[in-house]
């Protein structure tokens, strides 16, 4: 498979340029914690000490997975399909948020069991009306699995900008993500996996079963591209093929929650300099989230125990963004301002 080359970002230089910026700002050291670290990491991706993010576009990408024939939702297939038209008309969560912070917002049918008519922000790149279902062999073929990453690389080469905010739809998408980071790190499938759209103690339990009876039965995949074949969902590879391709043009990427995710962790996996672009949104009140951003060395910035997906949590962290460049380029320094600094 062709991937982009994804090189490291790390530039002391501009690093202690950054530091020395917010250090000089009219405020005691260190004192806007944690959106200092924040206009840093921005400042690196862009590579600039007068960070403007430009055109930010949110992407949700949306699939059916086979596996949610096996009661691992608490809600029907037919819930992805019209989740993307609540997206595209306006109604959802992430379109109210888009609106109010002047997002883009485009939605992929990267595998939805359904034919839509066209509407504008719409884009159609169905690689299959699902994947099959892995808990008796693998979700995808390796070439829907390219195929899907190849989408989402183009799809982001078309977008304007240089902000990326990932989000996706698809029921039984988190228990595709908690395969993923069972099987990428290491860790049993039982502290990964959640309620998702809303499973009560025994519907958590019952999707546990189903979720190893999918890791035994792609035993064998273990390299991150083999594992997301396996276990993964077209929108999640989609997903990764998205944040390759931001990575590649020094996008910042601002990730969601569980299932965005996981795609990051694959990503990561690939090109690991993709995690230097990355911005973590929150930390989801999913169970696997928490362990999935430890994984990823990840400080997410928000904690709102939200678990809805669809790019939400990435939208209500926008502003935390706007601000921290704002700070880089408006807040005065010491001496521009006449103030005295400390003894």
């Amino acid at each position: 498979m062709n991937l982009p080359d994804i090189p490291s970002i790390a530039d002391a230089l501009l690093t202690a340029r950054l530091q020395a910026l917010l250090d000089g700002k009219t405020k005691p050291l260190g004192s806007l914690g944690r959106l200092e670290r924040l206009a840093l990491r921005i400042g690196l991706i862009l590579g600039t000490d007068q960070p403007v993010l430009q055109a930010p576009q949110v992407l949700v990408c949306a699939a059916d997975h086979g596996l949610a024939a096996r009661g691992v939702s608490a809600f029907p297939s037919d819930v992805t399909w019209q989740m993307v038209h609540n997206f595209v008309t306006g109604g959802a969560a992430v379109s109210v948020l888009a609106r109010q912070h002047g997002l883009g917002l485009t939605v992929v049918d990267c595998g939805v069991r359904y034919d839509f008519p066209p509407y504008p922000g719409l884009v159609v790149r169905k690689v299959a009306a699902g994947t099959q279902d892995a808990s008796h062999g693998p979700a995808m073929t390796a070439q829907q699995c390219a195929t899907a990453i190849a989408n989402g690389r183009e799809v982001v080469r078309a977008l304007p900008g240089n902000a990326l905010l990932l989000g996706e739809m698809g029921i039984g998408n988190t228990s595709a993500a908690a395969l993923l980071l069972a099987r990428l790190a290491d860790v049993d499938v039982e502290e990964c996996a959640g309620p998702g759209t809303g499973l009560d103690a025994a519907g958590v339990a019952r999707k546990v079963v189903v979720l190893r009876e999918a890791l035994a039965a792609n035993a064998g995949a273990r390299a991150p591209l083999e594992a997301l074949a396996a276990l993964g969902g077209l929108e999640i590879a989609t997903l990764v093929g998205a944040v390759l391709q931001a990575a590649s043009e020094r996008r910042v990427v601002v990730v969601d929650g569980f299932i965005t995710s996981a795609a990051v962790l694959v990503a990561s996996r690939l090109a690991p300099a993709v995690l230097e672009r990355c911005v973590f949104a929150h930390r989801s009140h999913e169970r696997g989230h928490a362990r999935m951003l430890a994984e990823l060395g990840a400080e997410p910035l928000l904690d709102l125990e939200l678990r809805l997906g669809e790019g939400s949590g990435a939208a209500l962290a926008w502003p935390l963004l706007v601000s921290a460049c704002a700070i880089l380029r408006e807040m005065a320094s010491f001496e521009g301002a006449g103030v005295s600094n400390r003894l």
